[in-house]
């Protein structure tokens, strides 16, 4: 791993450094992950784009990512995930999200809505979304400072722990 490159158990693909794992879509999703385009957005009924899901017509995600710094490693680990947003902060970020500038200042709340690893399982999970610019995914932190992903968010995690993240999702080297 510290060489940047590794085969894969599950795909016999080789990997390098740095390499990110993303969800499809929010673990709720009840359907196939097939994309329409960003433009085709309804706000009823249920609709997944790379960057954008309604569920229902009720809930809303955008897709976001959550890093983590490795110790020894130059670059954070990403992970792809989804966040839920209120409608009003939804309707807010698809506003602005074709504008170089995001004009949010605070950060918004919300729940990641994928498990993680041995860091999220299936309760509610709360987070602070938090909008970059130039249609750069939203960063998520973790909104209780004492969880063990708020620790590895503020102090970073092992190379082993990443490789038992990388197994968790069938993407971890050989043995």
């Amino acid at each position: 791993m510290h060489q940047g490159r590794w085969r894969c158990v599950n795909c016999d693909r080789e990997h390098s450094w740095p390499f990110d794992l993303a969800a499809n879509a929010p673990d709720p999703w009840p359907h196939a992950t097939d994309y329409e385009p960003n433009g085709a957005l309804r706000m009823d009924g249920d609709f997944l784009s790379e960057d954008f899901c309604v569920l229902n017509g009720e809930h809303f995600f955008v897709r976001a990512v959550m890093t983590i710094p490795v110790h020894g490693m130059a670059d954070d680990f990403g992970f792809g995930c989804w966040s839920t947003l209120s409608r009003q902060n939804f309707e807010k970020y698809v506003d602005a999200f074709d504008s170089p500038r995001p004009s949010q200042e605070e950060l918004w709340s919300g729940w990641l809505c994928n498990r993680m690893a041995d860091f999220v399982e299936d309760d509610p999970f709360g987070v602070w979304v938090q909008l970059r610019p130039g249609r750069q995914r939203p960063l998520l932190w973790a909104m209780d400072d004492d969880h063990p992903l708020a620790l590895a968010q503020e102090n970073g995690i092992s190379v082993d722990q990443l490789v038992k993240i990388f197994r968790h999702y069938d993407h971890g080297p050989e043995a």
